[in-house]
Parts: structure tokens; C-alpha cells; sequence
């Protein structure tokens, strides 16, 4: 019975279906049609599924084309300084008038504050209060306002000295623009303001003059100011033949828009419109300003540029030397290795601060302080290194294919490079990636405590410079620290990520597995 279910169980195949092979014909397996992967092909392979080395690679490049692309397209030099827009805060177009990055600040001022800054916008129509809050009261009365001002229009109108061709060049500049460059003189342009550029947006009549910038303004029944411009009977007195502003010339007075000096003219001007007559340009600095007046953007660009480009000649002649030295020690110990690995000893046990101190106080006058603290980093730099290839040399020489191709009678240098070198190859080049951002936070300490000074030099600047410059600023215009911390962090991150990838994909070990 059983036997009998077994075969109602098999299915039946029809006759035309089988087919005689011939003894003729050679059964064999076909041959694959795969190309073979070499050692950096796989090793690609095991990378790219990593997603976060992919990442952090990516970002690596982004922060390379930031520093060498934005010195070459930016408005800006490393050597521009304008004291007039000195920490002046971050300016992006496409964000005006939305309280975010559009160079505003929101303050509380008191009263006379108030009013300073809304008779630099009552002047040229360009306010400086971008936005009112609210206002309130203290308890003893006083009235205090709650305002967001804009950084570049705040700094209203400066007093310049002009030679007389640079005087006849600008008055030119106006009248064919029609833009108005010049303003009269104020009367208290002689006495000195702490507020306002030595005086030069006190345009308008105060109740006590004597009382410098903290004076109240003196308004009309209207609620207007009243100016207090210098003026004449004389409508070309200095030599002015430009354009005026509106009221000017009435009942027979004219306003002075400049006066004669020892050099040339002394004028008053809006100084927005007076940048952009010098440079092509209304000034706008997308990460704003340092203390000393210059683009943060173009400084860190060219900072990230010679940090990154001192990191990676330091962790290239060091991840040379190491390795040189290392194989040496790893392949043959014995004495040479003792010797060797006694002077490398020595040099580790040298605290690097000391080294780069020394070589700041006795090498930097002679060389350059950039030279110097480049001697400093690869003087014992590459111990570290030596030390990681010696481990690995210890650990593969070993190995029976090692031993096999002594055997066959493979040269040392064959051993070395051909056999022992490339297994160890994914811990040595993480190591030596590693010490790319190494070098540019030694090199942020060092500056921090003002062991090297790159500030003799306008021309150079560094990531660990503006750290060090921006220290004092932290509580009233952490702009200027925090684009550079965001930049090192950013660079730090990324660079661990993309050599713990780079370690795996370059493990032999690890050859054909699947991320």
C-alpha cells in the first residue's frame, strides 16, 4: 500500500521531455565571466559601502574647495582693515529684514541712545533701528527701548581727510551718480564725541553740548531735529561745487561741506556710500567682522588654507620618516632595533610644547615663525609613527607567507614593501590621517597662549589665530570665535570618520567581505 502511494505521489513526465546526452560531449563547469578586483579596487569597494566615511570624505572636500575657491571669488584680501566696520555681525542678502543673519543686533538703549540712532537714518534715510520691540521704564524712571540695529548702518557718517585731487575726484563721482557722498559739517565737528565717529552724527542741535554724547537732542514742536550744520554766506567756500541737500541755499545761507587743512579738505560724508565710491562694492560680510575690521569669511578661507596645507606637509614627511624608520626597527630588531627604538625614546620623552617653545624663542627670528613651528612638528612628530609600523613589522614578519617567500629567496626590500608593508598599511595611513587635524589644534593651543604669533605677518593667518584673537569676544560678538570653532569641528569630526573607513578598507584581512 505504501509503495503504491509513493508512486501515485510522482509526478509524470511525458517521454519527449528526456533527451540522451552524448558520450561524446565534455561536461564541465562555465567558466565565470566576473573581472577580477585588485587589492585598491576592493578596497574602494569596502569603502564606499561605509556610509559615514563617504560622508566625512565628502565633507573634506567641501572644506578644501572653501578654502582654496573663497580668497579667489571674495571681495575681500587678508590684508583689508576697515576700522569703521570693525566686529560688525554677519550679512547674508537673502535674509534681510527676516531678524536672522542681516547684520542686526537686538539692544536695549536708553533715550539719548534712541535718538542717536534714529537721526542717522533722519539724515540720509538710511535707519539704523531696524526694528522697535517695545519700550519700558526703569524704576527710577528713565526710558529704555528694546531695538534690533543694524551694525553697518549704525556707523552713519565719519569725517575724512581728503587730498585736492582726491576732493575734486569724489565731488565728480557725485554728481554724475547723483548719489549724495558729501554732508555739511557739523558745528561740534572741532569737539570730540566719544559716540559717533568723533562727532560726525552729531548733526543736529543738543540742549548741553558740553555734555558730549550723552546730551539730549533739542527737537522742534513737530517732534523733528533741528541741524546744526556749520554754514556761510559763501556757497562755494572750499572750493565745494557739488551737489546739495535738500534745504540748503534757503534764505541766502549755504552749508560747509568741507574745510581746508594742512593736506587737502576735511569733509563729512555717509560713509556706506563713500565705501562703496573706494571699492565697487556696499560693504557686506557674510560672516562679519573681527576686531580689526576684516571679512571673517576671507580670513578663515585663507587661515583653513595654510593650516591645512602646514597639517598635511607635517603628516606627510612624518608618515615618510616613520615609516623608514619603523621597518627598519620591526624587520630586523635585534641591536638595531634596540638602539634605534632607545633614540626614538628619547626624542618622545621631549614635551613637544618645550620643542616648539625653543624653537619659537632661538629659530623663529631667523626662519620665519612658520618654518620654525614646521620644524618643531616633524622633529618628533614621526615617532609615533615609526612606533606603529615597528608594532605591525612584529606582528606580520612572522606570518608563514613571509616565511615562504624568505624562503624562495625574496630580498629584504621585496619583504618589506611587497609582503609585510601593505598589511599593515590600514593602521599606519589612519594614523597618519589622523594627525592632519593633530597638527591644526597643536597649532590652535600654540597660538591660544601666544607661544607662535602669526600676526607679524599681515599676509598669513591661521584657523588657530582667529581662535585666539576671537577669545576676548566670546561674550559680545561670538561671531567672531564661532565660524572658525565650527570649521575646526567640523574638520575634526570628519577627518575621524573618513580614517576609521580608510582603516577598514585598506585591512587585507578584510578582502572580499561584505561592509
Amino acid at each position: 500500500m505504501m509503495e503504491e502511494k509513493m508512486n501515485r505521489d510522482i509526478p509524470k513526465i511525458a517521454k519527449e521531455k528526456f533527451a540522451f546526452v552524448k558520450r561524446t560531449d565534455r561536461i564541465h563547469d562555465e567558466r565565470l565571466q566576473t573581472k577580477a578586483v585588485g587589492y585598491l579596487g576592493d578596497a574602494w569597494n569596502r569603502f564606499r559601502t561605509n556610509k559615514s566615511a563617504v560622508v566625512a570624505f565628502i565633507l573634506i572636500l567641501v572644506l578644501l574647495l572653501f578654502a582654496l575657491i573663497v580668497p579667489v571669488v571674495s571681495n575681500y584680501t587678508i590684508t583689508f582693515r576697515d576700522g569703521y566696520y570693525k566686529t560688525v555681525l554677519p550679512k547674508a542678502g537673502i535674509f534681510k529684514n527676516s531678524g536672522f543673519w542681516d547684520g542686526g543686533k537686538r539692544e536695549t538703549q536708553n533715550e539719548a541712545g534712541y535718538l542717536y540712532l534714529n537721526a542717522i537714518g533722519a539724515e540720509n534715510g538710511k535707519s539704523a533701528v531696524m526694528k522697535e520691540y517695545g519700550s519700558f521704564n526703569d524704576s527710577t524712571g528713565a526710558r529704555f527701548y528694546d531695538l534690533r540695529i543694524d551694525s553697518y548702518n549704525s556707523v552713519g557718517y565719519v569725517y575724512v581727510n581728503l587730498s585736492d585731487a582726491e576732493y575734486k575726484a569724489l565731488m565728480e563721482y557725485q554728481d554724475k551718480s547723483g548719489i549724495q557722498v558729501f554732508y555739511p559739517l557739523a558745528a561740534t565737528h572741532s569737539k570730540h564725541f566719544v559716540l559717533g565717529n568723533d562727532g560726525a552724527n552729531f548733526w543736529y542741535k543738543l540742549a548741553n553740548e558740553s555734555q558730549g554724547n550723552s546730551g539730549a537732542p533739542v527737537l522742534d514742536e513737530n517732534g523733528h531735529y533741528i541741524n546744526n550744520y556749520l554754514f556761510s554766506d559763501d556757497p562755494e567756500k572750499a572750493g565745494y561745487t557739488g551737489s546739495r541737500i535738500a534745504g540748503d541755499g534757503e534764505n541766502g545761507v549755504w552749508y560747509t561741506y568741507a574745510q581746508k587743512n594742512q593736506t587737502g579738505y576735511k569733509a563729512r560724508v555717509d560713509y556706506d556710500e563713500y565705501f562703496f565710491y573706494r571699492n565697487g562694492f556696499h560693504a557686506s560680510f557674510l560672516f562679519g567682522t573681527n576686531q580689526y575690521g576684516q571679512d571673517i569669511l576671507t580670513c578663515l578661507a585663507v587661515g583653513a588654507r595654510f593650516s591645512l596645507i602646514l597639517a598635511i606637509c607635517v603628516a606627510t614627511i612624518n608618515f615618510c620618516l616613520g615609516i623608514i624608520y619603523g621597518s627598519i626597527e620591526g624587520y630586523y630588531g635585534g641591536a638595531v632595533d634596540m638602539i634605534m627604538e632607545r633614540i626614538s625614546d628619547i626624542l618622545a620623552s621631549v614635551p613637544f610644547m618645550v620643542v616648539a617653545t625653543l624653537f619659537q624663542l632661538h629659530l623663529a627670528s631667523k626662519v620665519g615663525p612658520v618654518v620654525s613651528l614646521l620644524f618643531a612638528f616633524i622633529m618628533t612628530g614621526w615617532v609615533g609613527t615609526a612606533a606603529r609600523v615597528r608594532t605591525q613589522f612584529y606582528r606580520f614578519k612572522g606570518q608563514e607567507y613571509v616565511l615562504a617567500a624568505r624562503t624562495l629567496g625574496a630580498s629584504d626590500r621585496r619583504i618589506i614593501f611587497k609582503h609585510i608593508f601593505p598589511n599593515s598599511l590600514g593602521t599606519i595611513v589612519t594614523g597618519a590621517v589622523m594627525t592632519i587635524p593633530g597638527v591644526i589644534f597643536s597649532e590652535s593651543m600654540l597660538s591660544y597662549l601666544h607661544i607662535i604669533n602669526l600676526d607679524t605677518s599681515s599676509t598669513v593667518t591661521s584657523i588657530g589665530t582667529m581662535l585666539a584673537n576671537g577669545n576676548g569676544y566670546l561674550n559680545t560678538f561670538p561671531h567672531i570665535i564661532m565660524f572658525p570653532a565650527i570649521f575646526i569641528a567640523i574638520l575634526e569630526i570628519s577627518f575621524n570618520l573618513f580614517g576609521n573607513g580608510l582603516r577598514d578598507a585598506l585591512n587585507p584581512s578584510l578582502r572580499g567581505a561584505d561592509n
